[in-house]
C-alpha cells in the first residue's frame, strides 16, 4: 500500500514512451495460444493484469516463455489444444482476463474454475454468462450467476445472433471467442462501437470475421495460424501525460509510438472540442494497428463540453483524467451515458465525485454521469485511489496543479497498467 506525496509542478517537458497497450497485450497471449505454431510478442506489457493472462494460459497447458530481449514466445496448440487445469485459474484484478477466457473455455471439453481478487469478485459477470448460456454453455457463478468465481464445464456450442444491451469490448470479445467454437456463424451487434482489437488480431490469424456497421460476425471452427505481434504504446496510459502537458504551465511533451486506433481515441475528439491544440505526427501502422507520436503543450484556456452517446465507449478508460481536465475548463462539463463506469475496478463515477470534492471542485453526481464545475483552484490534501489504477494516476496529475501537498493513498495500484508511472512523471518535471 504505497503512499505518494506530490506537489505543484513548474512544468513538464521532454519525450516519454508510455507502457505497451494493455488490451492488445492480453489478446496477443490469448489468440496466440489458440493458434497453431509459435508466435512472438514484442513490447508486451509486463503489468499485473496481462501477467494474469499469461499465468492463466500456462495453467491451461500453453508453453509461454520470455527470452532475454523481453520478447514473449507462445507455442500455440490450436483451438482444441488446451488441457484441463489442475487448479483454479486466478485472474487477479483483470476483468479482461476472466471475461474473455470465459468464452474460450465455454467451448473446451473440460472443467475450469475462474476466480480473482476481492475487487474482481465484485465485477458483474452476467453480461458474459447470459450470451454464453444462449450458445449452450454450462456455467455457474456466485450470487445467482452474477459474480466470480465461475465454474465452466465446456460443451458443444451453437451459433447465435446476439444484440448487446451495452457497448463493451470485453463482452463482444468473449462472444467472438465462443463463436470460434460454435457451429455456424455467430453475429454480435452493439449499441455503439467499442474497441476492435479482437477483430483486427483474429482476422490477421485467419479467422472468418466480418464487420458491418455495428455488427461483427465470426465463423466457427477456423484454423488460426501463428503471427508475430508488436504491441504499440497504450493510448489510455498516454492520456495522463496529455492531460499533464495541457494543465501544467510551461509544458511540452512528445509522447512516442502511441496506438491511435479510432475506437480508443475519443479523448482526442473531446479535447479538440475543449479547445486544446494537440499535434499527431509520424503516423504509421504496426501489427495492423495505427500508431503515431502525440505532441501537446500547455493550454491557455479549455472550455467545458457535453459528452454523451456514441463517443462514450471510446473514452471509457479516460473518464477519471477527463474529470481532472474538466475541473480546469470554463463552464460546467456534463458527462452522461457512462453508467458502465460504476462497475469498473471501482465505481469510478462515485469515486471521482468524492475525490474532486476533496480537491475543492463542485460536482453533481448522476446515475450515468457527472457534472463538473470548471475554473477551480485545486487544493491539495489526502486523496484515495480506491485501488483503481486510473483514478490513482488521474489524481497524481491533479496534484501537479494543486496548492500545497497532495498525499495519494494506495498509489501502487498504478502498477496494474503502468509500472514505473511515478518515476516517468518525475522525469518530465523541470
Amino acid at each position: 500500500m504505497k503512499t505518494v506525496e506530490l506537489t505543484k509542478s513548474k512544468g513538464l517537458r521532454g519525450e516519454v514512451s508510455p507502457p505497451p497497450d494493455k488490451s492488445i497485450s492480453h489478446r496477443s497471449i490469448m489468440f496466440a495460444s489458440m493458434a497453431e505454431g509459435k508466435s512472438i510478442v514484442r513490447n508486451f506489457l509486463r503489468a499485473e493484469d496481462p501477467l494474469s493472462t499469461i499465468r492463466a494460459f500456462r495453467t491451461l497447458g500453453i508453453p509461454i516463455t520470455e527470452v532475454a530481449t523481453g520478447e514473449i514466445t507462445i507455442e500455440g496448440k490450436g483451438l482444441n489444444g488446451l488441457t484441463e487445469p489442475f487448479d483454479v485459474i486466478d485472474c487477479g484484478n483483470s476483468g479482461t482476463t476472466i471475461r474473455l477466457i470465459s468464452g474460450l473455455l465455454a467451448g473446451n471439453p473440460f472443467l475450469s474454475i475462474l476466480t480473482g481478487d476481492d475487487s474482481l469478485k465484485q465485477r458483474p459477470m452476467a453480461r458474459v454468462i447470459n450470451p454464453l448460456k444462449q450458445m449452450g454453455a454450462l456455467i455457474s457463478a456466485r450470487g445467482g450467476d452474477k459474480y466470480p468465481p465461475l465454474a465452466i464445464k465446456g460443451s458443444a456450442l451453437k451459433a447465435i445472433d446476439y444484440t448487446m444491451p451495452i457497448a463493451s469490448a470485453q463482452v463482444k470479445s468473449c462472444v467472438i471467442m465462443a463463436g470460434l467454437y460454435a457451429d455456424g456463424t455467430t453475429t454480435i451487434t452493439e449499441p455503439q462501437r467499442s474497441r476492435d482489437h479482437t477483430e483486427r488480431m483474429l482476422s490477421a490469424m485467419g479467422a472468418g470475421i466480418k464487420v458491418q456497421d455495428l455488427s461483427v460476425s465470426v465463423k466457427g471452427n477456423p484454423k488460426l495460424h501463428a503471427v508475430d505481434v508488436t504491441v504499440p504504446a497504450d493510448f489510455s496510459s498516454a492520456a495522463f501525460f496529455i492531460a499533464g502537458a495541457l494543465l501544467v504551465p510551461n509544458s511540452e511533451i512528445v509522447i512516442k509510438d502511441v496506438g491511435i486506433n479510432q475506437t480508443r481515441t475519443g479523448l482526442l475528439n473531446v479535447l479538440a472540442d475543449m479547445g486544446a491544440s494537440i499535434k499527431i505526427e509520424n503516423m504509421r501502422e504496426i501489427s495492423g494497428e495505427p500508431i503515431a507520436d502525440i505532441i501537446c503543450s500547455s493550454a491557455e484556456r479549455l472550455k467545458a463540453v457535453k459528452i454523451a452517446g456514441d463517443i462514450v465507449p471510446s473514452l471509457i478508460d479516460e473518464f477519471p483524467i477527463l474529470c481532472i481536465l474538466a475541473s480546469q475548463a470554463d463552464g460546467v462539463t456534463e458527462i452522461r451515458g457512462a453508467q458502465e463506469l460504476r462497475v469498473k475496478e471501482s465505481d469510478r463515477i462515485k469515486a471521482m465525485a468524492i475525490e474532486l470534492a476533496k480537491l475543492g471542485v463542485e460536482v453533481r453526481e448522476y446515475p450515468d454521469g457527472i457534472d463538473i464545475n470548471g475554473n477551480t483552484n485545486l487544493k491539495g490534501g489526502p486523496v484515495e485511489s480506491y485501488g483503481d489504477h486510473r483514478i490513482a494516476m488521474s489524481l497524481s496529475i491533479a496534484a501537479l496543479i494543486a496548492q500545497g501537498t497532495t498525499v495519494l493513498n494506495n498509489a501502487s495500484c498504478a502498477d496494474i497498467s503502468f509500472p514505473g508511472f511515478y518515476e516517468k512523471l518525475k522525469g518530465l518535471e523541470t
